[in-house]
């Protein structure tokens, strides 16, 4: 087990005060919110991803976690998606909401590599919930995928919303059709400004069907910021973004048919910068296209 020694605390503490910082300056603004379409249910719209997050169960992580949960809820924010596949996470997410009774604040999402009841019933154990707010098979490839059985846990009383993901462009083809004919309540794609097939193939289609649109990678795996590196927001952008995270944020947020955004990070002060996307004003569809031709343009 890794020990958090003082000079490792010392610095959470110090990134947890920076969190807290960032996240004052944007209390006066209104918290953006989107409608889930299925339901009419109201969800923050940053929240927190955690791929190659939390994997490791060990107390350094649990300590990040903690100080990460406790900055998403403090700035208003709900929504937390993992997978039983993602290492230890469950485990560690589990951990820390149970010890801070944060259950009730929180809006919980997971995913199963298949409609396996076993998964189901470890990934509610790990998490230490009887009741998962939103349960997603995770990366679809058939288009002949039933989701009958999710369906049925939906109706038991273990989820309220189910969905579907996908960070690959080949199996779109078999997430539309599965949208079009299993109609989930959510649908999660890998979305970012320099990566926009979802917006011509996905997005239409979750917007027909009613479903609510999650969208993972939004630093299309750091390309983003290695292709800024260096660089000074533009002038044109400051109005609604103060800072490079917030503009490849607000750039997705800026559809009205996105969701809720889940970027991923380890770094409280990453997690309130994130947040501060959440406040503010938005682009609107001239500045959203201006946005993409200044990324392409790099």
């Amino acid at each position: 087990m890794i020990r958090i020694t003082r000079r490792g605390f010392a610095a959470l503490a110090g990134a947890a005060l920076l969190a807290r910082k960032a996240l004052a300056q944007n209390d006066a603004a209104p918290l953006i919110a989107r409608v889930i379409p299925s339901s009419g249910e109201r969800l923050p719209a940053i929240g927190l991803g955690t791929a190659a997050v939390f994997d490791s169960d060990d107390e350094r992580t649990r300590h990040a976690a903690a100080q990460i949960v406790s900055t998403l809820v403090a700035a208003g924010g709900r929504l937390i998606d993992t997978a039983s596949s993602y290492g230890e996470a469950e485990s560690v997410l589990g951990d820390v909401i149970a010890r801070a009774a944060l259950r009730d604040k929180l809006f919980i999402a997971t995913k199963l590599e298949a409609p396996d009841a076993a998964e189901l019933k470890r990934s509610l154990a790990r998490l230490e919930t009887a009741k998962l707010d939103l349960l997603q098979l995770h990366n679809v490839r058939d288009p002949q995928q039933s989701l009958a059985p999710f369906k049925a846990w939906q109706a038991q009383g273990l989820c309220r919303y189910i969905g579907i993901t996908s960070t690959s462009h080949g199996d779109f083809a078999a997430v539309e059709a599965v949208l079009e004919r299993e109609r989930p309540d959510f649908v999660q794609i890998d979305y970012s400004v320099d990566d926009r097939e979802a917006e011509k193939r996905i997005l239409p289609l979750a917007a027909e069907v009613k479903a609510g649109v999650l969208t993972a990678l939004p630093f299309g795996r750091g390309r983003l910021f290695r292709a800024v590196r260096g660089q000074a927001i533009p002038d044109w952008a400051t109005g609604f973004a103060g800072s490079w995270a917030q503009f490849f944020l607000k750039y997705l947020l800026g559809d009205e048919r996105v969701t809720a955004v889940i970027p991923g990070t380890s770094d409280p002060a990453h997690m309130a910068d994130n947040l501060g996307a959440m406040r503010g004003a938005l682009p609107d569809q001239e500045q959203r296209k201006r946005m993409a031709a200044f990324i392409d343009g790099l």
